[in-house]
């Protein structure tokens, strides 16, 4: 016998905070037994990032200060979906040319995941991306500020999923979207997406 999902309807809203890539808002939502309760909740623009694979199997990891953590990580090429009217491969696309100078002759799609539901809506989708060619070097994204300190490197794609492994990536994006391609590779590739396939309701 299926059980009968309670529906939780939002029975007011109050705005905290606007801003270009997030707002913060209350929500009065109603709970499972006839109350309610407020949630607070971050609603995000959403982001795309890309495991760019070469011919020879390595992955491209950006290492790039983030100061919400106060650190430097290693992430995936990645960014906000804030250009209006773009689709998502191209974001992703332009993501891989501004942050690792590189173009790709094919896009799929890996894995899409919520990065913190308990809180925020945001939902990144994370592409693989192959053959890969250099943006030209009079083509290039000049990047500011904490852009401009990205460090770019090429590693095998068990040695990223070892990095994963052994704590040393946590960006959720990367060990998501690194785990994918390592396993859609030993797969033959069978699972993959085509670049614009739906996002999950």
């Amino acid at each position: 016998m299926s059980q009968v999902e309670h529906r939780y309807e939002v029975r007011s809203r109050a705005e905290r905070y606007t801003g270009r890539i997030f707002d913060v808002v209350t929500e009065e939502v109603t709970m499972p037994g006839g109350g309610t309760g407020l949630r607070d909740l971050v609603r995000h623009v959403g982001a795309v990032a890309v495991v760019a694979l070469d011919d020879v199997g390595q992955v491209v990891l950006i290492r790039q200060y983030r100061h919400a953590v106060g650190r430097h990580l290693w992430e995936l090429p990645a960014g906000l979906m804030d250009v209006s009217g773009e689709d998502l491969p191209a974001a992703a696309l332009r993501e891989l040319a501004e942050e690792a100078d590189l173009t790709a002759g094919r896009v799929d799609v890996l894995v899409d995941l919520h990065s913190s539901p308990g809180f925020t809506n945001e939902l990144i989708r994370v592409f693989l991306a192959r053959e890969l060619a250099d943006v030209p070097a009079g083509e290039r994204h000049e990047r500011r500020d904490e852009e401009a300190d990205i460090q770019t490197v090429r590693i095998d794609l068990d040695e990223a999923v070892g990095m994963v492994l052994a704590g040393e990536i946590t960006n959720a994006a990367a060990v998501a979207g690194l785990l994918a391609a390592a396993r859609a590779r030993d797969t033959g590739w069978s699972a993959l997406r085509r670049a614009d396939a739906p996002l999950p309701r």
